[in-house]
């Protein structure tokens, strides 16, 4: 019997459990438990029993915690109370869900057995159990577990140890649709690399996870890094247990891969079979990445963009958000990884643009394909769930639907002649699809299909004869048997004759003794009919015909699911082979929606096609945010004011330039910058970008500096890791490198502050010789531009008016003298008189001494000024007005003495 009951105080840990006098003591089930536990140290089993997974000792505790459910207990183990939980087994996914977010992992324990075989061993012998999954963050394949949108990353890192220098790979499957990819890293890009491919798990050898060099890293990663025993990253068996997995001799028809790539896929192979036990997701075979084929974005950089997340979490308000007008899973998770690395080839980038230019110019073309894909489910994750067992009747019709769609995707494209590159492969994948396979699923599939096989009802009336005749015998036994009934009464020529059924007979014959003689009379009769009970008024018979339609009437049922499960197994077994034709057509499908997308965004929005080649060329003309100006077009705020922006080679000059932005607060320099960066990434992706036109030479990496952070959990202040993050800059920017800094040095005294922004630009200008944007307060720094060839002064321009300050937010050559941000804080709401002291206070800085302009000021501190003025109007009295206010008799006047009285009281207070 379980009771509710408060959490016991003593629980027995993973290592009592273990003992040998803990499992001496324990009943059979516990027993069983236990050893399986052992097995699966680090996860939660769900331990099944009946219609519930049940959870005991620390894991009850543990889930019961999490998941807001009920602690019970399932009587005693070695003195102490055994706590337990449970969640049922039709809603696992869903508590799943829950505790994978936490970060837990969990291990599916089924029973393996038969309970009836289980009792052939004896009436206290326990079903066979044992774990058939292990469900972790990064080997999803649920959709109630997984976003549409995203990918569900699974990633291992390597690292071999050299007489030089230590080699690092990352490798990173999604095997959810089957993506399998490869990549050399090095310690100084690791967390960049790590945060372009945004792993869900990162498995690495426990040696590695404890290394002090790459502390700082696994901090920032957090619990998405599981150590895993170093045996399972061992290059030297690497090879072999990748040919094993993929069943080949050898590898060299996957290319070539250095020992450490091999070493990292290895280990993510075996993590994927140590997760999904006897189950084998259909991978693709392993690309290789070269690390310069992308766009370098490092970790603060991706951060302050706001790429597909702001600095918040949410969706909402990222560059992904504003530019997604995918309409499939695949299209959108394939446009998140194209943003996520930009390309730096220029001839790949074209492909994309020559995709999006041929939509834009074909439209109706572009609207069909958009409708057509509205119709395309997700077809590699649901060809996973097939592969691994896990798959519904839904995934299959999900299969059949993708196929008929990328028919009808592949004949609309099929009639436009000549395509360009990109779509003219996706058009020769779709039709490699095998025909046959549609035209099988199709003839089987129902047209409404159920969530889950066991279910039956999701083959078509006609798909099978033998099922058509369990389902008739299961749905229209009435009908069977009155039909059987009427064939014999004509047999008999008893027209009283029934058919009837009870408990303990069964289905019988039963006619009245009088009429009884058709039945008894003669060999033949007596041999067809069989008598089987005499009544007072009435006799009872069978036949051999009758008596098997009832075992097939009681059979039908489960026959008839038997059928449907065969036919099941044979689809899925279909489509599994066609597995590696499937997944290319779905990369082909997402290809399209990307370019349609796309095309449409640009129509949508007025973007341009940017001019991208090898050059240094950095040329926007009427550039804009893409985030910030739909925004204000959501907001009904006016049009968003677009800006040019130059940092091309100049005249006789083989590098890039600098502009030097100043300006006020609130002028839009951080919108600016942000900008002309995201265009960057866009027109590197493939994508339009929002401008009046763009010329972009290749940027090999990113790097952006904008915004204020601290790290107090390491001991970082917002000014040191403002200089760690400018240090990473300075180091790394080479000449194709874009750079944004903004206000560096303002974390500190303001002539430290000046210099370090002094010095950072001639080491722009002279070493990294880079293109960059730097804005900045410190308006002494415009001198540098008659120094330094390469550097532009720039500013936002701003309109003063009857004291107040409008922003134009118009960026022009030239340098701001001031930063406005007195009015800014005016604005802001700083009471009034805080707002005048700052105007005295920086009219004297202003115009005082130059060596030590605050000296001035130290007799003459705001406080100490408030507390003077309060002391002398206590000795001065009650001004006039006060005392005119106070001789009022308010109950006594009229509205119009009132009003007379309220001007009277003005006018004395003008004198005052």
């Amino acid at each position: 019997m379980i009771v509710n009951h408060a959490p016991a105080t003593e629980v027995l840990n993973a290592a009592d459990l273990a003992s040998a006098e803990s499992r001496a003591s324990a009943t059979p089930m516990m027993e069983q438990f236990i050893e399986i536990k052992a097995n699966n140290p680090g996860s939660l089993l769900f331990y099944r029993m009946g219609d519930f997974y049940e959870l005991f000792f620390e894991d009850a505790i543990e889930a019961s915690r999490a998941l807001g459910i009920t602690l019970t207990k399932r009587g005693q183990h070695m003195g102490l109370d055994i706590p337990m939980c449970g969640v049922p087994v039709h809603a696992a996914d869903d508590y799943l869900q829950k505790l994978i977010a936490l970060g837990f992992r969990v291990a599916v324990c089924e029973q393996v057995e038969d309970p009836a075989e289980a009792k052939k061993r004896g009436g206290k012998s326990v079903v066979r159990r044992d774990v058939v999954r292990l469900v972790t963050p990064g080997t999803l394949t649920e959709d109630k577990l997984l976003s549409p949108s995203e990918s569900n990353y699974l990633m291992a890192l390597a690292r071999l140890r050299g007489s030089a220098a230590s080699q690092m790979a990352l490798a990173w499957i999604d095997i959810s649709t089957g993506v399998f990819h490869l990549a050399e890293t090095d310690e100084t890009r690791l967390l960049s690399d790590i945060l372009r491919i945004e792993p869900r798990e990162l498995i690495l050898a426990d040696t590695l996870f404890h290394d002090p060099e790459l502390r700082s890293v696994f901090d920032v990663i957090g619990r998405v890094a599981v150590p895993q025993p170093a045996v399972l990253f061992d290059s030297a068996t690497a090879e072999g247990r990748i040919a094993r997995y993929f069943g080949v001799g050898t590898l060299d028809g996957f290319g070539t891969f250095s020992r450490v790539e091999l070493a990292a896929a290895a280990a993510a192979v075996a993590y994927v079979e140590k997760t999904q036990i006897s189950e084998r997701p259909p991978l693709g075979l392993p690309e290789r990445q070269n690390a310069s084929s992308t766009l370098f974005i490092d970790p603060a950089t991706r951060a302050n963009l706001e790429l597909v997340k702001t600095l918040s979490g949410s969706r909402d308000g990222s560059l992904l958000k504003a530019i997604d007008r995918t309409v499939t899973g695949g299209g959108a998770r394939m446009l998140a990884e194209r943003l996520m690395s930009p390309l730096t080839d220029a001839a790949a980038i074209v492909e994309r643009q020559d995709s999006i230019a041929f939509l834009l110019n074909s439209p109706s073309l572009a609207d069909g394909l958009r409708a057509l894909l509205k119709q395309v489910p997700d077809m590699p994750r649901a060809l996973s769930r097939l592969a691994l067992d896990r798959g519904g009747p839904r995934d299959l019709g999900a299969i059949l639907a993708g196929l008929g769609a990328a028919t009808e995707i592949s004949d609309l494209l099929g009639r436009q002649g000549l395509l360009p590159q990109e779509l003219a492969d996706a058009h020769a994948a779709l039709q490699a699809l095998p025909p046959a396979l549609a035209e099988r699923l199709a003839a089987r599939l129902a047209d409404e299909l159920p969530l889950l096989k066991r279910d039956g009802g999701f083959l078509r009336e006609g798909a099978r004869a033998d099922l058509d005749e369990a389902r008739a015998l299961r749905d229209q036994s009435r009908r069977v048997i009155a039909g059987l009934q009427l064939q014999y009464a004509e047999e008999t020529g008893i027209k009283s004759l029934k058919i009837k059924h009870n408990n303990v007979l069964g289905y019988f014959i039963e006619v009245t003794a009088n009429n009884a003689g058709p039945m008894t009379e003669g060999e033949a009769a007596k041999s067809r009919f069989i008598h089987r009970q005499t009544m007072a008024n009435a006799m009872r018979f069978t036949t051999t015909e009758l008596a098997d339609l009832e075992s097939r009437i009681a059979n039908a049922a489960g026959q008839a699911l038997d059928i449907e499960l065969a036919v099941f197994a044979e689809m899925t077994a279909d489509v599994v082979a066609a597995a590696e034709p499937i997944k290319r057509a779905a990369r082909a499908l997402a290809v399209i929606d990307v370019a349609a997308g796309l095309a449409d965004l640009a129509d949508e929005q007025g973007y341009c096609r940017p001019l991208v080649d090898d050059s240094k060329m950095f040329s926007i003309v009427a550039g804009r945010h893409p985030v910030v100006e739909q925004a204000l077009r959501r907001q009904s705020q006016g049009p968003f004011i677009a800006n040019n922006c130059d940092l091309s080679p100049g005249l006789n000059e083989t590098h890039g330039a600098i502009w030097l932005l100043t300006g006020p607060n609130m002028g839009g320099k951080s919108t600016f910058l942000r900008q002309n960066a995201l265009i960057a990434i866009m027109a590197q992706m493939g994508s339009f970008v929002p401008a009046g036109s763009a010329h972009i030479g290749i940027v090999d990496r990113l790097f952006s500096r904008v915004g204020a952070s601290d790290d107090l959990a390491r001991g970082r202040s917002t000014f040191m890791v403002e200089m760690v993050e400018t240090a990473a800059i300075l180091n790394q920017a080479g000449e194709r490198a874009l750079v944004i800094l903004d206000e560096i040095g303002r974390g500190t005294a303001t002539f430290d502050g000046l210099s370090i922004a002094w010095a950072a630009v001639e080491h722009l200008h002279e070493v990294n010789r880079c293109r960059a944007l730097f804005a900045t307060h410190f308006h002494e720094l415009t001198a540098l531009s008659e120094k330094l060839g390469r550097l532009s002064n720039a500013t936002m321009r701003v309109k003063e008016w009857e004291g107040d300050v409008v922003f134009l937010h118009e960026v022009g050559p030239g340098a701001a003298d001031r930063s406005y941000g007195i009015q800014v804080a005016r604005l802001a709401g700083l009471p009034a008189s805080v707002v005048a002291r700052a105007r005295d206070v920086l009219t004297r800085l202003e115009d005082g001494d130059r060596k030590n302009p605050a000296h001035q000021l130290i007799d003459d501190l705001p406080l100490f000024q408030v507390a003077v003025r309060r002391e002398e109007a206590a000795k001065a009295g009650p001004s006039k007005v006060e005392e005119a206010l106070k001789a009022l008799d308010l109950d006594d006047m009229t509205p119009r003495q009132a009003l007379e009285a309220l001007y009277g009281l003005k006018k004395q207070l003008g004198k005052a």
